[in-house]
């Protein structure tokens, strides 16, 4: 079947022509214009709407003659016809089509005794597991891709094999076995699994008091405070994420590229026989998705032991520096663990370093890989720059180090700063030294800053209308006592919307009293203990994460990209309680672990969305395993308290705590010293803070511009958010993480997708699914085996990549003993910051 250059641009399948041309011979050309029209001004904006149909959606309003002669136009008023089929029936993104059926079937299974069951045992062992070994280094985890192929052969197996009796229960009978064990089952049991992963942060600022090395306050050891703690941190992100429902989970256009990959696994463990499809070297590719994920598991589970264990020179394949181990400014520039890694063309054949971000090239688009990628290595030259000016003293670092620094050029020691209560004190902090960064770490701040105001000014320019028309109706829905059919995507009429009328939605009023008794359970926690903290820091984080979620959220919606709260929540924490690090915490978590939890959620909800599952169910699924996760998690850590010599390096088990450590840290650096010192007039990194303008004023630009040139293809593919997320990406990692991703993403995007889409749509997402998989499985047993019984090979191939400066670091400028570079201000001038 011939295809126009629109269709191939949009990624159309033949069975996505057939269908849409069907569709379209029953509409008329109103409504064609009516839908086209909503499209323009819901998708004008939209990096992932192809370019090539706007451009010809607009010629087609634009000419006045259409309406009028219809039969003058028929090529393309039949075109538009198609498309609009496409966008109502289906969805315009060919990544969506190529995952989430367009059909449901609402008698299909989901709710069961068996999906609850079996989601319920990996609540609990998952919780358990994971936070036994978060205190671990290297910590191990099982991630929620692994339960998801666990729970497949458990949930067959109970189809097979658990007889179809049926039991009353809460007055309903209900079927042991109801039959063949459905997709919708097994993604009602991965959310599950997946929401048991958010360990209650929680629990970092209490082994913080805990500690007798940290803050050592006893008190926190109290079960009842940290239960209050943990259901108030892991609750109120569910009511931020049900209330913003019409912004992040309804619209088509927030696909979350993320959820695609995971129905994908869903799809390919489900689907065992498949279409024959026309593929690259002039093939027909009969496999099937369930093979296809076999075929793809396997030799990256088998391939993953050779970069990582057996041959690690894979991994850092940094062979420029090899050629002169000891040449610095080769290894600063083009070093992969201790540089910048700017030029080296291929430093690596391992694909989890690919993944260091979690923005898969697979799995988000081209134009996210391209800008994240572009972002960083411009940014790398400033790096470079402040590098080799020794600006700020930062010649006497690494360049590329994460830790914070003394003027000894030593990694910055918090316990000489504070007194035997861990409170600030002013003459050690004098006598002692500043805080210092290293030249990438402080870009990455300076990014952090750009990236909060691009990412609001970006969602105000470009999805202002959309936000305004959504008001109402949530308003409406929180005042609703009642769920109904009805309430269900507002004002949003695609396929799935209209699909997931045929399910009660949950009423907002549900989500707003969960988010009050979390709030509620936050005030006990803080006021019923000693915390020394106000209660104010409740409202205040939760308010600093309401105005980030929707922003956020739809850039994350859109792109795949995770901007967090982190820093802003630490500076302004600090800048507020300076001196009480344990209040700018709280600040923290509700500021920052609401936010990023909330996005987690709504991702899960867009999930059940694409996969018809009632919201009903996907709520009470959440919030079980969520309580089970808060309790197990809680009790686990009762016995991790008890561990002799436990956060310390004779800790057994290699229980050395690492990010509790640097949470502490973070603690003393942004909540005891404070952000005033290092940020504000006086501090030498007050610089940095332009990062708030320009990164206002970058996409302010960039909005001006699209609108002056919106023919333009390539300005449309820039992304400003996408850009600055690339400063992100430094400080420890290197450019060498970014770049391979290039070639992986031209290829899968650019070049497959369209010259072959039914081979893209049905291969893609699957492959990116079984590589992520058979690494967590693989890195599961690596660690329980061979580096738990500590056997390592020492051999050319693995002790390659630690010789000359990647192995230890070098600098521009080095200290002779007892020698130091002295602080900014000159104490008998004026007083330290």
């Amino acid at each position: 079947m011939e295809k126009t250059d629109v269709e191939r641009d949009v990624g159309f399948t033949e069975d996505d022509l057939l269908e849409a041309r069907e569709a379209a011979s029953n509409m008329s050309l109103e409504e064609v214009i009516k839908v086209m029209k909503s499209v323009v001004k819901v998708h004008e904006h939209d990096p992932n709407f192809p370019h090539s149909l706007l451009l010809r959606i607009d010629a087609f309003l634009e000419n006045s003659e259409v309406l009028e002669h219809p039969e003058r136009h028929s090529d393309l008023v039949t075109e538009m016809k198609v498309e609009a089929a496409l966008i109502l029936n289906s969805s315009p993104y060919a990544s969506v089509r190529s995952a989430v059926d367009n059909k449901d079937d609402p008698s299909i299974p989901c709710s069961t005794i068996r999906a609850w069951v079996i989601g319920t045992v990996f609540s609990f062992i998952m919780s358990a597991v994971n936070q036994f070994f978060s205190i671990r280094q290297p910590r191990v985890s099982i991630p929620s891709n692994v339960a998801q192929l666990l729970a497949y052969p458990i949930g067959k197996a109970w189809e097979k094999f658990v007889p179809a009796y049926e039991i009353s229960l809460w007055g309903q009978k209900i079927n042991l076995n109801p039959g063949k064990f459905s997709k919708k089952e097994h993604m009602l049991i991965a959310i599950m699994a997946s929401t048991s992963m958010s360990l209650p942060i929680s629990s970092l600022v209490a082994w913080t008091q805990i500690l007798p090395q940290q803050f050592n306050q006893q008190y926190a050891r109290s079960f009842g405070y940290r239960i209050c703690l943990g259901i108030s941190t892991n609750f109120i992100g569910y009511g931020l994420a049900g209330m913003t429902r019409e912004f992040l989970v309804y619209p088509a256009y927030c696909i979350w590229p993320a959820s695609i990959t995971t129905i994908s696994l869903n799809s390919a463990l489900h689907e065992r026989e498949g279409k024959a499809v026309p593929g690259p070297f002039g093939r027909i590719y009969h496999m099937s998705r369930y093979h296809f994920f076999l075929l793809t598991f396997g030799a990256m589970f088998v391939y993953f032991w050779f970069p990582n264990y057996l041959f690690t020179t894979l991994t850092y394949f940094s062979w420029m520096t090899w050629i002169a181990p000891t040449n610095k400014h080769n290894s600063i520039v083009n070093g992969f663990k201790n540089g910048l890694g700017m030029f080296n063309p291929w430093p690596t054949f391992d694909w989890n370093i690919l993944l260091y971000d979690g923005l898969d090239p697979l799995m988000v688009p081209f134009f996210v890989t391209a800008n994240r990628t572009l972002g960083m290595w411009l940014l790398g030259f400033v790096i470079l720059a402040i590098f080799y000016t020794n600006t700020w003293n930062t010649g006497y670092f690494p360049i590329n180090t994460n830790l914070v620094h003394d003027h000894f050029a030593k990694p910055y020691n918090v316990s000489r700063v504070v007194d035997d209560k861990g409170m600030f004190d002013l003459q050690r902090y004098v006598g002692y030294s500043g805080a210092y960064l290293s030249a990438a770490l402080a870009v990455v701040y300076g990014c952090y800053y750009a990236i909060y105001t691009s990412a609001i000014v970006y969602v105000v320019l470009f999805h202002h209308s959309e936000f305004v028309n959504n008001l109402r109706p949530l308003w409406l829905k929180i005042r609703r006592k009642k769920g109904s059919k009805e309430e269900t995507g507002y004002g949003y009429q695609d396929v799935h919307n209209r699909l997931m009328s045929a399910y009660k939605e949950v009423p907002g009023w549900w989500y707003l009293v969960t988010l009050l008794i979390s709030a509620g359970f936050g005030w006990a926690g803080i006021g019923g203990w000693p915390t020394h903290t106000t209660l104010w820091v409740v409202p205040f984080g939760v308010l600093l994460a309401i105005i980030f979620m929707i922003p956020i959220g739809i850039i994350n919606a859109m792109t795949g990209v995770h901007v967090t709260l982190n820093v802003l929540a630490e500076f302004i924490g600090g800048m507020w309680v300076e001196g009480n690090a344990l209040a700018m915490n709280f600040f923290k978590l509700y500021g920052f672990i609401t936010c990023a939890h909330a996005i987690t959620f709504a991702n899960d909800l867009k999930l059940a969305h694409y996969l018809k599952i009632p919201p009903r169910a996907t709520f009470w699924a959440q919030m079980i395993a969520t309580l089970i996760s808060t309790f197990i998690c809680n009790l686990v850590m009762e016995v991790q308290m008890d561990i002799k010599n436990v956060c310390t390096p004779k800790a057994p088990m290699r229980f050395y705590c690492p990010n509790i450590n640097g949470f502490f840290s973070a603690s003393v650096l942004w909540g005891t010293i404070g952000p005033a010192k290092m940020f504000s007039h006086t501090g030498q990194y007050a610089l940095l803070l332009l990062g708030f303008p320009l990164g206002a004023l970058s996409t302010v630009l960039y909005y001006f511009l699209v609108r002056w040139f919106r023919r333009s293809k390539w300005l449309r593919a820039l992304h400003p958010v996408a850009l600055w997320y690339g400063g992100l990406g430094w400080s420890p990692y290197s450019f060498s993480y970014a770049w391979p991703s290039i070639p992986v993403a031209w290829l899968s995007y650019l070049y497959v997708k369209k010259h072959f889409p039914q081979f893209w749509a049905k291969y893609n997402f699957v492959l990116s699914a079984s590589l992520a998989a058979a690494i967590s499985v693989a890195s599961i047993i690596m660690v329980f085996s061979v580096q738990w019984a500590e056997i390592e090979l020492k051999w050319w191939g693995n002790t390659q990549p630690s010789i000359g400066c990647e192995g230890t670091p070098c600098t521009l400028k080095t200290l002779g003993k007892g020698e130091r570079f002295y602080p900014w201000w000159d104490p008998a001038v004026h007083p330290a910051p």
